[in-house]
């Protein structure tokens, strides 16, 4: 028999399916980033001067964004748990669908697809500039797509299979606690002048947060791909020469998988801040990156996340017979 968490889980999983991120500010991480910008407002002052205080400031603005977000997230769900059963339920799974990005993730990228069909390279550019950090005003299309596929790739762990991971070993609370770490790491943990050393706290944080579920990710998608029709053995032939070809030490995982699925090349310079940044090629390039390549690495992306998905069942299950 199901489990009350496990059934506010694949609540949570089918309402991201169905209704994505829901509308306004009425979401987790908006409520994050607010508590994360206002940390860093107030602390900045009190920490400025030395690289060492910026470092306490950042390693602070972690401690507190950390217990607020895992505190409120177990003190709503104990209460819901503790007043009514359907209420516990429906917090849970209230929870962890906002702890979850599938959705999201497919029509943020697809916007960029369609753009690319219909609407021309400026669009494109537009569309693609709200999902990656990079900057996109030079891109031509094979840059577009090939961005579009890095993000896709990187965040069907950061977005899906890493929070799938959280929420299965410990609820809505130790997934809100990752959403919370990964919130801070995209808005604090850039290596530029501003957060160097006020970011580091949050970037390392995130390295070691992910550093199991990338890896996990990666080998998911070489069994994606061969659910899905594409390249399986090429999937784990680039996973495993080319997964540690990236300056991140989990990113480069589900790159290298999705890479060798697709047959193409991903990474190479790339301009963020107005600065070349000349990344390490990922995957044999076989052919140009398309713009058909982003549909190909959402349904490689699906198909990773529900064989998560899948093997989390089963091994709830498992343990039930144990």
């Amino acid at each position: 028999m199901m489990g009350p968490r496990l059934a506010a889980l694949g609540l949570g999983v089918l309402a991201d399916l169905l209704l994505g991120d829901p509308l306004g500010g009425f979401h987790i991480v908006v409520w994050m980033g607010k508590v994360i910008s206002g940390c860093e407002k107030r602390l900045r002052p009190l920490f400025r001067g030395t690289p060492r205080g910026e470092l306490a400031g950042g390693a602070l603005t972690v401690l507190l964004v950390c217990a607020l977000s895992f505190g409120a997230s177990l003190g709503a769900v104990w209460l819901g748990w503790r007043l009514h059963w359907l209420l516990g339920l429906g917090v849970e799974s209230f929870l962890c669908w906002q702890c979850l990005a599938a959705r999201c993730l497919r029509e943020e990228s697809m916007a960029v697809y369609y753009a690319l069909k219909r609407d021309g390279l400026p669009a494109a550019r537009a569309a693609v500039g709200r999902i990656v950090g990079r900057d996109t005003e030079s891109l031509d299309e094979a840059g577009v797509a090939r961005a579009c596929v890095e993000t896709v790739a990187e965040n069907c762990c950061d977005g899906v299979i890493a929070p799938l991971l959280f929420l299965a070993l410990g609820g809505a609370p130790l997934g809100t606690l990752y959403k919370a770490v990964n919130t801070m790491d995209s808005m604090l943990g850039y290596k530029n002048q501003r957060y160097l050393y006020f970011g580091r706290p949050a970037a390392k944080l995130d390295d070691l947060a992910n550093l199991l579920p990338a890896r996990l990710g990666g080998l998911l998608m070489i069994g994606g791909a061969a659910l899905c029709g594409q390249d399986g053995r090429g999937a784990w032939r680039v996973f495993r020469r080319d997964r540690y070809a990236h300056a991140s030490p989990n990113s480069g995982h589900c790159e290298a998988a999705c890479a060798g699925a697709l047959g193409v090349r991903l990474g190479g310079p790339s301009v963020y801040f107005g600065q070349v940044v000349d990344k390490p090629y990922i995957g044999d390039g076989q052919r140009p990156v398309e713009g058909e390549d982003i549909r190909r690495a959402n349904r490689l992306a699906l198909a990773s996340a529900a064989l998560c998905f899948g093997l989390i069942l089963l091994g709830k299950g498992a343990l039930a017979l144990c």
